[in-house]
């Protein structure tokens, strides 16, 4: 047993290991961000008894499934190895994933855009048939975006650390956050309609981001993470200049 840790978690006595530790569980917890926002509006299309129960579940499973990549790290890392060249760009099976998952999301939220700038037409948009969504078809397609961001957290991570003790210990942490922030933000986006579009309209640049990064053009994700914090100020400061003018309202109203 203690040769275990001595072999797994001999980080913990060095400044570089906690250091290590934190950065990687600060990545995976804003990585989390996005997983979080489809996972917010995918279970907000089911019933309403149904939303929380998919949720953990979908987030259960998914941990359950990084949890299973991470104990083939050393498969994963050899992902990055070019299968084939098109245009000059050598083609992993990272980017093939990379590239499935960004156009995956870009589908989901340009359907989601649709119906809601045209909610007569359910027919032909995703919410029409996400009206009979199954908790279980809500949990494979959590899954299944997961698995992307999984694949490429994972690889970001071995380029951190090789301590597969620290790697373990970001996954659980990130995953308990989502845990505890799931319905809350889902509860935020249900109550403000404005924040779903804005939602989707992140959905649609952090695919637009994957299938780049898959097209070997890399945008630093910091770009993107204060693109969407900036947004999400500004759509702040309009829901506090909304309530101020309905409080003013009412207040001359008499109400």
């Amino acid at each position: 047993m203690e040769s275990f840790f001595a072999e797994h978690f001999s980080f913990i006595n060095s400044a570089e290991g906690w250091v290590a530790l934190v950065t990687l569980v600060a990545m995976e917890i804003v990585l989390g961000i996005d997983n979080l926002i489809f996972i917010s509006i995918l279970s907000n299309k089911l019933p309403e008894a149904d939303r929380s129960r998919a949720r953990r579940l979908g987030i259960g499973a998914a941990l359950i499934m990084r949890l299973v990549l991470l104990a083939t790290v050393s498969y994963i890392a050899q992902l990055t190895a070019p299968v084939f060249t098109l245009f000059g760009h050598g083609f992993s099976w990272r980017d093939l994933i990379l590239i499935a998952g960004g156009l995956f999301l870009v589908w989901k939220a340009t359907k989601e855009i649709h119906h809601t700038v045209d909610p007569e037409d359910h027919k032909e948009t995703i919410v029409g048939q996400t009206a009979t969504l199954t908790v279980g078809g809500a949990i494979f397609q959590i899954l299944l975006l997961d698995l992307v961001f999984s694949v490429d957290s994972i690889i970001t991570a071995v380029g951190m650390t090789d301590h597969i003790a620290i790697m373990y210990i970001a996954v659980i942490v990130a995953v308990a956050v989502m845990l505890l922030a799931a319905d809350p933000l889902s509860r935020f986006i249900q109550a403000n309609p404005t924040i779903v579009m804005l939602a989707l309209g992140f959905l649609l640049m952090i695919g637009m981001t994957l299938i780049a990064d898959g097209m070997g053009f890399h945008v630093p994700k910091g770009y993107v993470y204060a693109a969407m914090g900036f947004s999400a100020l500004v759509e702040l400061l309009n829901m506090m200049a909304r309530r101020a003018r309905r409080r003013k309202q009412a207040a001359e109203t008499g109400h």
